[in-house]
């Protein structure tokens, strides 16, 4: 019998999670989240693909809040009816209903594990790598403290969540870092996204390159995402001011990533696009003093 191919249902994830088993990467699991009935507002288009009578595949497009040039699309497959053209015929589909959709965009972008049958399927429709992302633990102590002696010197300095200050420096790197997909994030998104009590955010600190009574700025800021001090690694966003010199903005991480390894681990999320957290974390890497805390996730797209 010919497959169905129809607009998703409810009920179809409980069946589908049943032929699907567990996701095969950390990026699978958060897109199954995105299946849901098709709307206008948020936009998406689901489609789910039945053989007789049963859901076996299904496919999302949907927008992307903070990158306006490209819609998120994601595709999953029952492993017995892969090979078999359904995945293709999905993006297909779902090409098309991009094609119709508001914003009228047909370059799509997904996340990725390299070395999954995700990864094999996107590199044989066309995707291409657009960054590479990674988790890093850094380890206690990785970096030796510095110290803050000097009056006019670099101060460190705890800053609240509700800072305009923070929120502009935070939403400033955001776009900087994003280049490679375009970021509209402005200071309103930026709050409610990364800074709100919604968004889980527990507290924040900023390196600043002298006083702020002497007119200092925002070197770099840290803001952490755990709400109680554990052993375990506390999830932190790092960023920087991406307009100082290259040594500076280095030297500005490594200050903030020594403070906050002082007696406990951090886990921070590094894209390549971060070009100062990648020259201080990577020969932590490389002696031991950092590992990676997951298996590294690309970003892939159309043309």
């Amino acid at each position: 019998m010919a497959l169905e191919y129809r607009a998703w249902q409810e009920g179809d994830d409980l069946e589908l999670l049943q032929l699907w088993g567990g996701p095969e990467s950390a990026a699978a699991e958060q897109f199954r989240g995105s299946f849901r009935t098709p709307s206008d507002e948020p936009w998406n288009r689901c489609i789910t693909v039945v053989d007789q009578g049963i859901p076996v595949a299904a496919g999302c497009v949907y927008g992307a809040a903070l990158h306006p040039d490209r819609l998120w699309c994601y595709i999953e497959v029952a492993e017995d009816h892969r090979r078999a053209g359904v995945g293709s015929t999905l993006l297909a589909m779902l090409q098309h209903e991009a094609a119709a959709s508001p914003q009228g965009i047909t370059a799509l972008r997904s996340k990725v594990t390299p070395g999954t049958t995700g990864a094999a399927f996107a590199e044989a429709t066309g995707f291409a790598a657009l960054q590479r992302s990674r988790l890093v633990v850094v380890g206690p102590g990785a970096l030796a403290a510095p110290a803050f002696d000097d009056a006019h010197g670099p101060q460190l300095e705890e800053a609240a969540t509700g800072s305009v200050e923070l929120t502009r420096a935070l939403a400033a790197f955001y776009e900087s870092v994003h280049t490679w997909d375009r970021a509209e994030l402005g200071l309103g998104r930026a709050q409610q996204l990364f800074l709100a009590d919604t968004s889980g955010a527990g507290g924040a600190i900023v390196l600043r390159d002298r006083p702020k009574g002497d007119g200092g700025t925002i070197a770099a800021f840290a803001v952490s995402y755990t709400q109680a001090r554990t052993d375990e690694p506390a999830d932190v966003l790092l960023g920087y001011d991406t307009t100082l010199a290259p040594q500076e903005q280095q030297a500005a991480v490594a200050t903030m990533v020594a403070m906050l390894v002082h007696q406990y681990p951090i886990q921070v999320e590094v894209d390549d696009s971060m070009e100062a957290l990648v020259a201080v974390v990577e020969p932590l890497l490389a002696t031991g003093a950092a590992r990676l805390g997951g298996p590294e996730t690309l970003v892939v797209a159309t043309a």
